[in-house]
């Protein structure tokens, strides 16, 4: 990897963590096209985990009062449960696949059963969609789209989302690093400098962005929050759709 390519992933990986500092959501899903897009996609899956790994571990503690911990304790059971089937499984997608995975996952949650609309204060439902997003996560690098439906799902205030799915975030992409870095492919060995460039942007956006939630109210959160899944879901749907055609 060149310098320039790590100048510029490292500027984007400050900027999507900035974004997700602010709305707990979408920077991940964005980063991971870009790595898509200039990485083979095991190599990409494993330096997206270190990053994200990262981002949500400073959002974690600089909003812990905030976690809910029985809601964080029941979507990462079902996160181990669908990880241990997909170790045994170890498939891995094209890239047209990946994306339009991604961008399909936030337009499934609208179209579920009404009793299975996503709640993070029901222990049913986060078992259900732990599973479901950690399927996401083997198959796609992220589980944003879904992720970010499931905590808006309930009445959890905004710094109790971004805290909650932080804590949920860090172990969910800890496993897709141990399934992509080791149990998938070997060679999916990172650049020592860039994993650490990626922690230390990772680290430096998501702080910048503390400030600005803040002065956010939780009408305005939802409202942006909403608008970015979908648009980046569409977009990621036409991209996917066009590397399948070609």
């Amino acid at each position: 990897m060149t310098a320039i390519v790590m100048v510029a992933l490292a500027a984007t990986m400050t900027a999507t963590a900035f974004l997700s500092g602010i709305f707990g959501m979408a920077g991940g899903l964005i980063l991971m096209g870009v790595l898509l897009a200039v990485l083979p996609l095991p190599e990409a899956m494993a330096l997206h985990a270190v990053t994200q790994m990262a981002s949500n571990g400073w959002r974690g503690l600089l909003w812990i009062r905030h976690v809910r911990w029985r809601a964080a304790a029941m979507f990462l059971v079902g996160c181990a449960i669908a990880f241990a089937i997909w170790t045994v499984w170890r498939y891995v997608p094209s890239k047209p696949i990946a994306f339009i995975l991604l961008g399909a996952s936030p337009f499934i949650v609208r179209i579920v059963p009404t009793s299975l609309k996503p709640n993070p204060e029901r222990l049913l439902h986060g078992a259900l969609y732990g599973s479901a997003c950690m399927s996401l996560m083997m198959l796609a690098g992220v589980s944003g789209p879904l992720i970010d439906a499931y905590f808006l799902g309930g009445n959890l205030e905004r710094r109790q989302i971004i805290a909650t799915k932080a804590v949920c975030q860090i172990f969910s992409h800890g496993a897709k690093f141990v399934y992509f870095g080791g149990l998938v492919s070997q060679a999916a060995g990172i650049d020592p400098v860039m994993a650490a460039l990626a922690v230390a942007a990772s680290i430096a956006g998501t702080s910048l962005a503390k400030p600005i939630l803040e002065k956010l109210t939780d009408t305005q959160y939802r409202t942006w929050a909403t608008n970015i899944i979908t648009t980046i879901g569409l977009a990621y749907l036409a991209h996917g759709s066009y590397l399948l055609i070609q």
